[in-house]
């Protein structure tokens, strides 16, 4: 008879109602806070909710499941917490670099750059970025800070990248042709370089006929995103997925201001239903592989 410990439970931060039942997850009610923390906040709110999280939180639990892609700055006070016995690196698919500069706290596109600053991370690989972030026309907007001190990397497919070339970060900034010569190269180096993980999904990365998001996507398949949490050393030191699909309207001005300017498209009620079913088929399938890890 099998004698391992039974696999940590999910958890699910019930922000925005969009994480659908999940085998013997917890869920924690804290849709509250959803109109202060979506998107955007200040580093005081985060703080607050960071603490509101905490006491939450069951000391030992598996992959966090937080919602909509809108709260991937959430991701911080989840790394900011783990006291790991040897620095860990942070593992990051997404379609976006999500260290971005934003003027008023956090929010879920510049969360990377204060995980890529904390002590016991000693790196962050952002994976699956096509976004236009990362062009010429927005290299500007990046923070440069991490990609120069050698904390950060971007794992991109098909971006315009010669400004890293010129800024002598380009072994910071790669660029594949396609995903499968990514992951190719990832997992060459995972193999080489094995070290603990922290790893956070967002669904985002993933092409429109896997899962579809709110935001603008990536080519990611399944097979893909195994591959990389495959290669990754056991067990995880953590993780988390994100990247639901959930309709919000934001009482604040602002919010509704910078997310109309990120060009969110919008979602139609009529396919939100069959959207929502294929992201949990896949949450289903991330979470079986990365159950396997720990």
């Amino acid at each position: 008879m099998p004698t391992g410990k039974p696999k940590p439970a999910p958890v699910i931060i019930d922000l925005d109602g969009s994480v659908g039942s999940l085998p013997d997850a917890q869920v924690l009610p804290m849709q509250d806070w959803q109109e202060a923390v979506r998107f955007g906040c200040s580093l005081a709110t985060m703080r607050r909710f960071g603490t509101a999280l905490a006491d939450r939180l069951p000391t030992r639990h598996g992959t966090v499941f937080m919602g909509s892609g809108d709260f991937h700055h959430v991701s911080w006070p989840l790394i900011a917490r783990l006291q790991p016995a040897q620095p860990i690196q942070v593992v990051v698919l997404d379609n976006h670099p999500d260290n971005m500069r934003f003027p008023f706290g956090i929010h879920c596109g510049s969360w990377v750059r204060r995980v890529a600053a904390l002590p016991h991370v000693s790196h962050v690989h952002v994976i699956g970025i096509t976004s236009r972030d990362i062009g010429p026309a927005h290299a500007w907007e990046n923070y440069l800070a991490p990609l120069w001190r050698g904390k950060l990397t971007y794992w991109s497919i098909g971006a315009d990248t010669g400004w890293a070339r010129r800024l002598g970060i380009a072994d910071r900034v790669r660029n594949f042709t396609d995903p499968d010569a990514l992951v190719e190269a990832f997992t060459s180096r995972q193999r080489r370089h094995p070290q603990p993980a922290y790893l956070s999904i967002d669904k985002d990365v993933f092409h429109p006929d896997t899962a579809r998001t709110n935001w603008d996507q990536g080519q990611f398949r399944l097979p893909q995103a195994l591959a990389v949490i495959e290669a990754l050393a056991a067990p995880l030191a953590g993780s988390d997925i994100n990247g639901e699909v959930s309709h919000y309207r934001y009482r604040a001005w602002w919010k509704r201001r910078l997310s109309a300017l990120d060009d969110q498209p919008e979602i139609d009620p009529a396919q939100l239903a069959a959207w929502q079913a294929q992201q949990h088929a896949l949450n289903l399938q991330l979470l079986d592989a990365i159950q396997a890890k720990t």
